[in-house]
């Protein structure tokens, strides 16, 4: 996630506009504090309201917890799990080594 100040919107708008089509979010500030979120317009916008779209991308870009998100979304864990599945956007997320570390536990 990218962040932009108020001057930046002036300066690097066409930044800002390639992030959110590369289905990035940014945030932009004014003297160091969020002012908004620029969410890009994609289908899950469409389908499910801003703020499912905001919880699953913020999600998906491990910006916030499985548990922040679901309260985001305004869904149960479980249910904002499946929506995920459905979505195809992993809840599990392990890295080589930790992947590693786990199944040696099991041994």
């Amino acid at each position: 996630m990218d962040a932009f100040t108020i001057r930046d919107l002036r300066e690097r708008t066409g930044e800002l506009i390639r992030d959110a089509e590369a289905g990035k979010l940014s945030i932009v500030t004014k003297h160091g504090q969020p002012v908004f979120v620029a969410v890009p317009f994609d289908e899950t916008l469409l389908k499910e309201g801003v703020g499912v779209a905001l919880a699953v991308k913020l999600f998906d870009d491990e910006v916030i917890s499985l548990g922040k998100a679901a309260k985001l979304a305004g869904m149960p864990q479980g249910e904002f799990i499946d929506h995920l599945g459905a979505l195809k956007i992993p809840v599990v997320r392990y890295g080589k080594e930790e992947l590693q570390q786990e199944l040696a536990a099991f041994e």
